[in-house]
């Protein structure tokens, strides 16, 4: 636990978000700023800087935070209209919160690039 990160005081409870999904390992919020209809960030509930990072530490861990966002997009009901993965490592990626996320976006087409 980084007592400086958002995401850490999301886990602990003293940041609030709108939790859809959560099991011993990790958690999935609501993002603040969607940018698809549905869009949810799911996180490891242990501090890590990155996916690299976390790949290296625990990759049953890389598994996890996958496995939840796949239980939240069909919970969600998305799967069958697709949905996108998105790890942003580093901020020349876009990574903003250092604590490793992914983001589930989906609920519309997605179309690559981005825009």
């Amino acid at each position: 636990m980084n007592p400086d990160c958002l995401f850490c005081k999301i886990v602990a409870r003293e940041v609030p978000a709108t939790i859809v999904h959560e099991t011993e390992e990790t958690l999935a919020f609501r993002d603040i700023n969607p940018q698809a209809p549905t869009h949810v960030v799911v996180i490891p509930r242990a501090h890590v800087r990155d996916a690299a990072a976390l790949a290296e530490a625990n990759p049953a861990l890389v598994g996890a935070v996958i496995a939840t966002a796949a239980t939240v997009a069909s919970s969600e009901g998305i799967v069958d209209g697709g949905y996108r993965l998105v790890f942003n490592t580093g901020a020349g990626a876009g990574q903003s919160v250092f604590h490793v996320h992914c983001h589930l976006l989906g609920g519309r087409p997605l179309t690559w690039p981005p825009g």
